[in-house]
């Protein structure tokens, strides 16, 4: 990278905000440079502050940082702004603050900051692109438009998809781009717990047991999807959605730590469709811009293919690619549809937090972070 770039993190002592912190410290195109946090956290050194859960130590450069309150003035030195600040995942903050979010990541906008953001409450947002960094890139066309709305020189704001949306619209991009339209999609995802923060799910109700239910999740995969692998207009001033891609998602909280496993039959548009075959050669041979363009955190491989009859499996395939490959196995004809497969995303890496840094270092390679 060109330069090493200062970044803030926003609901720095949530469960997304420490996998930002772990990234970030390892990364070296990134120096973490101000952490934000509810008022209650602020002013106490991060170590204070937080209730660490990663299975890495808090990192040096993070642990003696004084945690701020989550506004524009204590970030204006940085070049890029990571947003955690969603209430499913950013525990404290996210409860005393979901009601005014927009208007807060408003406010970072506002002050010509470019903010990455891992919060729902934007992406169905007119002028915000919603994209997956190794499924489409092209939106970030839309940020010219965006900055000359609100008569910006240099801040944006992106937001980064649901997480077990992510693990779905890459191998969903990949045969789309080969084969052409999809004409239905059906998902049931097995969520981990990790994804509903901390403290998340009470161990009461999901040890030894499926909670057939996840608040909100079900829509968002059906319209994020649309979003995703739908275009823009020949301006690039506005989305255009898919409009005969229909998407059905079925979401469960399943007692697993990290890495969202989804079971994924889908029908073409395209007759006769593709045959298990040429599905798993695309899947295999699908490349990114991320990757062209050299991107630090892009993985050697965006999507994995397992021939093992009982793979992925989230204990062993989570960390493919350091987090950031989604994993796909069992690929194989479909009695109601067309081809039936499954795959496993690192919810916190490549369904969160990964997604933002990969996201940055995309729009560095692209000249939009001045």
């Amino acid at each position: 990278m060109s330069r090493v770039l200062k970044v803030g993190i926003l609901g720095a002592t949530g469960t997304v905000g420490q996998r930002f912190i772990l990234l970030l410290s390892q990364h070296p195109g990134f120096t973490i440079h101000a952490l934000g946090a509810s008022p209650r956290s602020a002013g106490k050194t991060y170590v204070k502050a937080t209730k660490w859960k990663m299975s890495q130590a808090i990192p040096a450069e993070a642990r003696e940082m004084v945690v701020q309150t989550c506004e524009p003035q204590y970030f204006n030195e940085c070049d890029v702004v990571f947003s955690g600040l969603d209430a499913d995942v950013a525990g404290d903050i996210g409860k005393c603050l979901c009601f005014i979010l927009r208007a807060d990541e408003m406010a970072f906008l506002k002050a010509d900051l470019a903010l990455f953001s891992n919060a729902k409450n934007y992406r169905t947002h007119a002028d915000v692109p919603l994209i997956v960094p190794m499924a489409n890139p092209s939106h970030f066309s839309l940020l010219n438009h965006q900055r000359s709305n609100y008569k910006l020189s240099k801040g944006f704001l992106v937001t980064n998809a649901n997480c077990s949306t992510t693990g779905m619209v890459i191998p969903l991009k990949a045969l789309q781009d080969a084969f052409g339209p999809l004409s239905k999609i059906m998902v049931t995802t097995m969520q981990a717990v990790s994804g509903a923060g901390y403290p998340g799910v009470s161990s009461l109700d999901i040890m030894d047991n499926v909670v057939p239910h996840i608040g909100g999740e079900e829509s968002k995969m059906e319209w994020e999807t649309l979003k995703i692998l739908g275009g823009l207009n020949q301006d690039a001033t506005e989305f255009d959605l898919l409009k005969t891609t229909k998407v059905s998602a079925t979401c469960n909280r399943v007692p697993v730590i990290d890495g969202h496993t989804e079971c994924v039959s889908i029908e073409f548009e395209r007759r006769p469709a593709p045959s298990v075959e040429e599905v798993i050669k695309v899947m295999e041979n699908y490349r990114t811009e991320a990757q062209e363009l050299g991107c630090y955190s892009a993985p050697e491989q965006a999507i994995i293919v397992s021939r093992d009859e009982d793979r992925p499996q989230p204990r062993l395939d989570r960390e493919n690619g350091k987090g950031y490959s989604v994993t796909v196995g069992r690929v194989r004809e479909c009695n109601v549809f067309d081809i039936k497969f499954t795959l496993l995303v690192h919810n916190t890496v490549l369904g969160a937090a990964g997604s933002g840094v990969l996201l940055a270092e995309l729009a560095q390679k692209k000249g939009l972070i001045v």
